[in-house]
C-alpha cells in the first residue's frame, strides 16, 4: 500500500549493518501499520500529505530553515542527522527539531525528555545530546543503557544529572505535544524533513525525501529564492536621471 515508503527506507538503509537495518525496517513497519489504521494521515506517492502547515515556517527574522520531525531511537533519523547538521552549519540557518515518537520504541520518549532537560541548561547542550544519542544508537539497547549514556554525557559537560529530570511531567507533556503537532501536520514517518521559507519566490515549504541526495540542492535554491532583489542603480547624467 505504501511502496514509496518502503523504497525510501531501503535506500536509506542499504549501507546499514544488519542489526540496525532490522530495527529501521521495524520502525517502518510500525508506522505503516499506524497509517493503515488512521486513513486520515494517508500519504500519496511523492511526499507527505500536509493537513496543517502552521508548523512549516521559519522562525521570525529568518528567510530559510529546516523543520524536522524525528524519533531519537529511529535508525533512519540517526543516518540523516549528520547530513542535516552539516547543512545547518554550511547555510547558517535555524534547525527546528520536533519529536515524533514511534510507538513501542522502548527508550525514545526518555531520550526526548532528557534532551529537553538539557535544553534548559542551554539549547546548544540539548542539541549536542540529541546528536550524540543518534551517533550512539547502536549501543543503546534499553532505558538502563540510555540512563548510563545520559549520566556520562552530563558528567562530561559538567552538569549534575538529578535522579528525576522531569518530576512534574512538564517535559514529557512537551514531547507529547510535539507528537500531536506532527499528527496534525500530517506526518506519518520519521525522519520527515522540510526546507521552509519566508517571502520566497518559490514554494513556502518543500519536503526533502532523500536528505543525503537532495538537501544541499534544495537549500541552495531556497536561499536564492528568498534573497531580496538588489535595487537598481541610479546613474545621474546632468539634470536627467536614468535607471
Amino acid at each position: 500500500m505504501y511502496p514509496w515508503f518502503v523504497a525510501n527506507f531501503r535506500a536509506r538503509t542499504a549501507r546499514v549493518p544488519t542489526g540496525r537495518r532490522f530495527r529501521t525496517f521495524a520502525c517502518a513497519a510500525l508506522l505503516v501499520a499506524a497509517a493503515c489504521a488512521q486513513a486520515q494521515f494517508a500519504t500519496p506517492p511523492g511526499g507527505t500529505q500536509i493537513r496543517d502547515s502552521a508548523a512549516l515556517k521559519p522562525p521570525p527574522g529568518s528567510r530559510v530553515a529546516i523543520v524536522e520531525f524525528a524519533d531519537l531511537q529511529c535508525p533512519a533519523c540517526g543516518l540523516a542527522n549528520p547530513v542535516l547538521k552539516a547543512a545547518v552549519a554550511k547555510y547558517k540557518i535555524p534547525w527546528i527539531r520536533h519529536d515524533f515518537l514511534i510507538p513501542y520504541h522502548n527508550w525514545s520518549r526518555d531520550a526526548a525528555v532528557n534532551a529537553r532537560w538539557f535544553d534548559l541548561k542551554s539549547k546548544a547542550l540539548g542539541n549536542e545530546y540529541r546528536d550524540q544519542v543518534f551517533a550512539a544508537q547502536a549501543v543503546i539497547y534499553n532505558p538502563m543503557l540510555l540512563h548510563q549514556f545520559t549520566a556520562k554525557f552530563a558528567q562530561a559537560n559538567g552538569v549534575v544529572l538529578p535522579p528525576d529530570v522531569d518530576p512534574q511531567g512538564k517535559l514529557n507533556a512537551e514531547v507529547q505535544a510535539d507528537s500531536e503537532l506532527a499528527k496534525r501536520t500530517g506526518i506519518i514517518h520519521t525522519p520527515t524533513v522540510f526546507v521552509v521559507t519566508a517571502n520566497s519566490k518559490g514554494a513556502p515549504f518543500i519536503e526533502v525525501l532523500r536528505p543525503e541526495d537532495q538537501l544541499d540542492q534544495i537549500l541552495g535554491q531556497a536561499v536564492v529564492d528568498t534573497t531580496p532583489a538588489k535595487p537598481a542603480k541610479v546613474v545621474k547624467t546632468g539634470k536627467t536621471m536614468h535607471q
